[in-house]
C-alpha cells in the first residue's frame, strides 16, 4: 500500500491542542476516525463518518441490540393497536436537548417526517401513515393505513441514515438541504467552535443526558460517558495514525491499515479486536445514467469478471474476508449467493468491444483516504485497464469524492461511471433496510438505476401476508436484483480495531460506539 507524507498542517491538527495539554489528557478521549468528518448532516449525508457524529450528537426512539433487535431508547415503551393500524410510543421522562428544551412528540414527529423523505425504509413507512399524531408532549401516535409490522425496526435502522430525533425547529429544514443546527439530544455535545472541517472535531460530555439501565449492546441500552471531552483526529496516513495510537497521541483508530495491524498486534500496549462481527459488503456501483454502464448485458459481464480475491486481499488480512456473490451480506440467513462466473478476460474483452461499451472514456471516483475503499477502487482501475477501458482514475479525499458521487452529469461534465465503497452487514440485512438493491430511478441510491421487476419484489417482500409469502418475495428479489445488477459485489470482510490497552469497553456493531468506555 502506498504511504503518503503527512502535510505539517495535518500533523497539526492531530496532536493535542495547547489548551488541552496534560490536565485535560486523561479526561479526553481521542479518536481516529475511517475517514476526515467534512459534512454534519446524517441524514443528507448518510456515510459511516457522519452516522458516528450523528450517533454522538442526537438520540434515536429504538436502537438496534447486537441481534439487531430493536429496543427502545428515547421511547419507554409502546402500544400497537388490534388492528395493527395504531402505534402509541412514549418518550421517557426527563429527555432535553442541549439547549435545555425538553424533548416533545412534535419535535419526535418532525423528525421521523422530514427522515422519511430521503431514507429508503423511511419511505416505506410514510406511505403507509394515514396521520401523525401528538397526543400530548410524550405520546406519538402513528395512525396506518395497513398494518406495518417493521415499524420498531425502521425507527430502530443501524448503520447508515438512523432515524435521529432533532428539535422542531431544525427538523423544519427541507429534507433537500442539509441541517446546520447541533444541538441533540444525545451523550455528547457538538462544540463548533473546535470543528476544523475536515481535520478535527471536538465534543463535550452532555452532562443531562440519562442513560438507560440496561447495559450498553451495540447501538442500544445505556450510552454512559466516562470523558469530559471526546475529539475526533484526523490523520491522513495510516503509518502516522499507527505511531500516534502507539506513543498514546491518540487512544483509538478505527480501521488501522491491514499490512498495519500484526505490528499493532505486538505491541502489549495496543489491542485490536474485530470491528463488527457481520462484516462489511464490499461493491461497485456503477452509474446507471450513462453509458456504458446504463446497458445490463456490460454490468453483468463486469460483475463476472470482478477478482473477488484481489480485493479482499487489498482491504483485509488473510482469515477475515470470503468471496461473496450475493446481493445481501453473505451468511444471513435469508442471503442466496449465485454460482461464481469463472470468465476468461480475453472472451470478457472481446465481448464489450461488440457491445461498444470502449467508446468512450470512463470515470472512476476512488478516495484516497479511506483504506477499505481506496485500494478496491486501485483494483478496479487495473481491471479496467486491463479489458481495454480508457479510464480516468479521479482521486481526492472522501469529502470530494462524495461530493462529486451525488453529481448526476455526465462524466465529462463533473460526474462519474464507477465507484468503489462497501457497507456494514448490519445495515444492510434485508430489502427495507438496504438502499443499494432499490432501482427506483431518481429516488434511487448514487447510481440511479431502475428496473421496474426488482421494484415489484421489493413490493411484495414489504406487503407479504405471512412470513412464507415473505420468504418467497425475498427470493425472487434476489434473483432479480442479480440479473439487473445495481452492484457488483466484491466480497465480505472483517476489519480489525485498534485501541490503547488502558481503554476499556469498546463495543462492537456497525459503528464505533462512542460511549461506555473507560481508561485505566
Amino acid at each position: 500500500m502506498r504511504r503518503r507524507p503527512l502535510l505539517a498542517a495535518a500533523l497539526a491538527a492531530a496532536l493535542p491542542a495547547p489548551g488541552i495539554a496534560q490536565g485535560m489528557r486523561a479526561r479526553t478521549l481521542r479518536f481516529m476516525p475511517q475517514a476526515a468528518l467534512a459534512a454534519l448532516d446524517p441524514m443528507f449525508n448518510p456515510t459511516t463518518i457522519v452516522t458516528t457524529h450523528g450517533c454522538c450528537v442526537f438520540d434515536t426512539l429504538y436502537a438496534p441490540d447486537a441481534a439487531l433487535r430493536p429496543r427502545p431508547q428515547m421511547a419507554a415503551g409502546h402500544e400497537v393497536s388490534d388492528d395493527g393500524r395504531t402505534w402509541r410510543i412514549r418518550l421517557r421522562d426527563g429527555l432535553r436537548f442541549h439547549d435545555g428544551e425538553p424533548v416533545r412528540a412534535r419535535d419526535c414527529i418532525a423528525s421521523i417526517r422530514r427522515w422519511a423523505v430521503r431514507d429508503p425504509f423511511g419511505q416505506l413507512l410514510a406511505a403507509v401513515v394515514a396521520d401523525w399524531v401528538a397526543a400530548d408532549d410524550r405520546t406519538i401516535t402513528l395512525r396506518l393505513t395497513r398494518p406495518f409490522p417493521a415499524l420498531l425496526d425502521a425507527l430502530a435502522k443501524p448503520a447508515s441514515s438512523p432515524c435521529f430525533m432533532l428539535p422542531e425547529r431544525t427538523a423544519m429544514t427541507p429534507a433537500d438541504r442539509p441541517i446546520t443546527d447541533m444541538t441533540g439530544s444525545g451523550p455528547w455535545k457538538w462544540i463548533a467552535a473546535d470543528y476544523i472541517q475536515g481535520a478535527q472535531a471536538a465534543y463535550a460530555k452532555n452532562d443531562a443526558y440519562l442513560p438507560r439501565d440496561e447495559p450498553a449492546e451495540s447501538a442500544s441500552g445505556g450510552k454512559r460517558v466516562h470523558f469530559d471531552r471526546l475529539e475526533l483526529a484526523w490523520i491522513p496516513d495510516g503509518g502516522t495514525a499507527a505511531a500516534a495510537l502507539q506513543t498514546g497521541e491518540i487512544d483509538w483508530i478505527e480501521y488501522p491499515l491491514p499490512d498495519l495491524v500484526p505490528v499493532l498486534q505486538r505491541d502489549r500496549n495496543i489491542r485490536t479486536q474485530i470491528y463488527d462481527l457481520n462484516g462489511f459488503l464490499g461493491f461497485l456501483r456503477f452509474n446507471h445514467l450513462h453509458p456504458p454502464f446504463d446497458d445490463v448485458r456490460v454490468r453483468r459481464l463486469i460483475r463476472d469478471i470482478l477478482p473477488q480475491n484481489d480485493y479482499m486481499a487489498a482491504v483485509a488480512m488473510p482469515n477475515d474476508w470470503r468471496q461473496c456473490h450475493a446481493m445481501f451480506p453473505c451468511g444471513l440467513p435469508a442471503t442466496t449467493e449465485f454460482p461464481a462466473e469463472t470468465r476468461d478476460l480475453d472472451r470478457t474483452r472481446a465481448a464489450l468491444r461488440d457491445l461498444g461499451a470502449f467508446a468512450r472514456p470512463i470515470v472512476h471516483i476512488n478516495p484516497t483516504d479511506f483504506p477499505a475503499v481506496t485500494q478496491q477502487g486501485r483494483v478496479t482501475a487495473d481491471l479496467m485497464r486491463r479489458l481495454g477501458f480508457q479510464i480516468d482514475l479521479v482521486e481526492g479525499d472522501w469529502a470530494t469524492t462524495i461530493a462529486r458521487r451525488a453529481k448526476r452529469e455526465a462524466p465529462a461534465q463533473g460526474g462519474w461511471n464507477l465507484h468503489n465503497t462497501n457497507f456494514p452487514s448490519a445495515g444492510i440485512p434485508n430489502p427495507a433496510l438496504n438502499p443499494i438493491i432499490r432501482m427506483h430511478g431518481e429516488r434511487a441510491w448514487f447510481g440511479w438505476p431502475s428496473d421496474a421487476g426488482v421494484e415489484d419484489a421489493m413490493r411484495a417482500w414489504a406487503e407479504a401476508p405471512d412470513e412464507d409469502a415473505q420468504a418467497a418475495a425475498m427470493e425472487e428479489l434476489q434473483r432479480r436484483a442479480w440479473d439487473a445488477v445495481p452492484f457488483a459485489p466484491t466480497g465480505l470482510f472483517r476489519l480489525r480495531t485498534a485501541f490503547r490497552a488502558d481503554l476499556s469497553g469498546v463495543l462492537q456493531g456497525p459503528n464505533p460506539m462512542l460511549w461506555n468506555l473507560r481508561r485505566g
